[in-house]
């Protein structure tokens, strides 16, 4: 059972949605914690109304390396380790294939990703130098796990998240370092206007007048509490759960998409025999 009392934690995306729940939620838990956020102004307007002598804030860009650094610095500097790391910070973008952009794939990759990969590779060897406890938390999505139409790249980094965070699970196996992956469905965040940031997409308001944008809209508004889904999710890191799902009526997408690898699976090996 993993003990978060008194234990350092670095949430990026902390300021809005799931990650500010996940710094409230840690605080009642007794954790030290260390908001990040790219967005200064919400960062600090959300950091002043948690009022609490365990939190801290920096900004941090985690799609640029030196940024992660400075994050990670400031992180040691003000609770002088860190034991967990919750790789949070996320956007979205929709779009056919042959029509996106590729400077909106570099995008959504930095972040979602690679984003991902650049907080691990700062902060894991800081979470092994002091011998105790601790854990690795990646926000992924059940859209790493079922894909559909019209959000290709969303799909493909929460894909990728999910089987960097699999594999972390293996290479760690052998350290008191846990990992665990949030694949929720729909809570209530605002990553639906992220694509507002993207390079290309994002220069002009086209994607809100899609028939996709109101339905992942509807959605997403009307989704579980973020302050829910992060209790869901210390009980899952407690547990040092791998997978921390939400939703029960998505079950079912999800063993279809196993009874699909399976049948092609089988079939594929009949034809060797063939």
């Amino acid at each position: 059972m993993v003990d978060m009392n008194q234990q350092v934690a670095l949430i990026s995306g902390g300021a809005s949605g799931i990650g500010l729940a996940l710094s409230k939620s840690l605080l009642g838990h007794g954790a030290k914690v260390m908001m990040s956020d790219i967005d200064e102004e919400l960062l600090i307007k959300e950091f002043q109304s948690l009022n609490n002598p365990n939190v801290a804030m920096t900004v941090c860009d985690v799609s640029k390396p030196n940024s992660v650094s400075a994050a990670a610095d400031q992180t040691i500097k003000t609770f002088s380790k860190v034991h967990h790391i919750f790789n949070n910070a996320g956007v979205s973008l929709a779009g056919f294939p042959g029509k996106i952009a590729l400077e909106d794939w570099k995008w959504i990759t930095d972040i979602n990703l690679m984003g991902v990969v650049y907080c691990t590779e700062k902060f894991l060897p800081l979470m092994l130098s002091h011998g105790e406890s601790g854990h690795i938390t990646n926000t992924a999505s059940m859209a790493g796990h079922v894909a559909a139409v019209g959000m290709g790249p969303y799909f493909a980094t929460k894909y990728a998240v999910v089987g960097y965070s699999e594999a972390l699970r293996a290479e760690l196996g052998t350290t008191n370092i846990g990992v665990s992956c949030l694949c929720p469905t729909w809570v209530k965040s605002n990553i639906h206007n992220t694509i507002s940031k993207s390079p290309v997409a994002g220069k002009n308001d086209k994607y809100k007048k899609s028939k996709s944008y109101e339905i992942v809209k509807a959605l997403i508004e009307n989704g579980m509490d973020a302050e829910v889904y992060a209790e869901l999710c210390i009980k899952g890191i407690k547990s040092d759960r791998l997978h921390i799902f939400n939703d029960p009526a998505a079950r079912e997408a999800m063993t279809e998409r196993h009874k699909l690898l399976q049948k092609d699976y089988d079939q594929n090996l009949v034809d060797l025999e063939k």
